[in-house]
């Protein structure tokens, strides 16, 4: 398998690496007019809502292109030059810890749905931007339709409607609800998008962990179950069967967003990029620059300066779940914050879970599930979905002591990953 893309996941999976120094971004808001600096997006993590990072990877900083001539290629030329100057000064310094990208990528990020969406393609594909931009646009759209956080939101008008009759949904939305309700089925409950209580008596909703007590706990256990939930495929129509029920779609969102935004470049003949929200969800369509697939490194979820390991996607996508940065430790231990809809109570024996499927949502789902589900469950279930691959990170030892992990692989065969440690 030839050097393809690095892009790997944080704290739940996914590490790209940072641009080098010297490479220009350039900032559009709606009106096309450039917005912030690169040295702003460097330093503050991400350009503002509503506004689109677009980035040619090997620029230099000296040499800001206009908007017209970035989009007709322009450019890609110059930055075609300066990269490989720059790769003549700098190649025998530079060390990494991952492998070096082989061919130069036009970038195109924007803030949505608390983290960084990116759009990458090889260099080549200018003409994509504009389509790009117009996918982003559509994932603040859906931002605007799922959110749990504002107050006009179609799903919190479904939360507080539905327990009083059939609330309409809107195509889309209910379709994924069919699918949220398919793989809560499929999965024996461990995905459950009603399970919403339980993150807030627990205060991960909040950022806010806490223990609860019994009677806060049965209380919301009561309010958690899909069998609760009835979806009228005829009126297209959602209710709920008792009060204090509610949906939230946390879980699945982010990967729902980057396959509706795979949907719109593949329409506007768009075959080869990779979509990653907030590097925890990726979807990859095409080859990749290398044309040996689009490559994804998984760090060690306690070493994670190291990589464990390394995934080639061909439209394919790929999720990873794991409580590494949202947790809190009560008498010694230590709760994250991926909860068991069964028992209420946080799961434990997986470090983290990734799962490749055919698109973001269900990876998303099922990352989330498996991560609650155990290694023996997760067996059973990609051996009677083929089309599902997945890898554990479990404690080597019980007790887990150390830093010492298992890798356990289901479904995926010997050229879609590589082990690159021992533990």
């Amino acid at each position: 398998m030839g050097t393809a893309h690095q892009f790997d996941s944080e704290d739940n999976g996914l590490v790209g690496g940072a641009h080098p120094t010297g490479y220009s971004n350039r900032v559009y808001g709606p009106a096309g007019r450039a917005a912030i600096a690169a040295r702003d997006v460097a330093t503050y993590g991400a350009a503002p809502t509503g506004r689109s990072c677009i980035t040619m990877e090997g620029m230099t900083a000296s040499n800001h292109p206009s908007r017209r001539d970035f989009l007709r290629g322009k450019a890609t030329a110059d930055a075609l030059a300066d990269a490989l100057h720059s790769q003549q000064l700098d190649q025998a310094a530079t060390t990494s810890l991952f492998a070096p990208r082989s061919s130069l990528l036009l970038s195109v990020r924007r803030r949505a749905m608390a983290c960084e969406f990116e759009a990458q393609l090889p260099a080549g594909q200018e003409e994509a931007v504009e389509v790009v931009v117009e996918a982003l646009d559509l994932v603040e759209a859906l931002e605007d339709q799922m959110t749990v956080y504002r107050d006009d939101s179609e799903v919190i008008r479904i939360n507080r409607r539905a327990a009083d009759g059939p609330v309409l949904v809107e195509p889309h939305l209910f379709a994924l609800f069919q699918l949220a309700e398919r793989w809560h089925r499929e999965t024996g409950g461990a995905l459950d998008i009603t399970s919403g209580p339980l993150s807030e008596v627990w205060g991960f909703s909040r950022r806010a962990g806490r223990w609860p007590d019994d009677d806060e706990l049965a209380t919301a256990l009561a309010r958690v179950g899909m069998d609760q939930v009835e979806l009228d495929e005829t009126n297209r129509s959602i209710s709920f069967l008792r009060p204090g029920v509610s949906v939230n779609l946390n879980s699945i969102g982010k990967g729902y967003a980057l396959d509706r935004m795979a949907d719109l470049l593949a329409e506007r003949g768009v075959g080869d990029f990779l979509l990653h929200g907030g590097r925890s969800s990726v979807l990859a369509r095409g080859d990749g620059p290398a044309m040996s697939g689009w490559s994804i490194g998984l760090r060690h979820p306690l070493r994670p300066d190291e990589r464990m390991a390394e995934m080639w996607l061909h439209d394919q996508a790929l999720a990873t779940s794991g409580s590494g940065t949202q947790y809190f430790s009560h008498d010694g231990r230590r709760y994250g914050h991926l909860l068991d809809p069964h028992t209420g109570l946080p799961a434990e024996g997986v470090y983290t879970a990734t799962v490749i499927a055919p698109t973001a949502a269900e990876a998303d789902a099922l990352s989330t599930a498996f991560y609650i589900m155990g290694p023996e469950a997760v067996g059973r279930y990609c051996a009677s979905h083929p089309q599902v691959a997945a890898l554990l990170v479990c404690p080597a030892t019980e007790p887990p002591e150390g830093d010492s992990v298992r890798l356990l692989a289901f479904g995926l065969d010997e050229g879609q990953w590589k082990q690159l440690t021992d533990s």
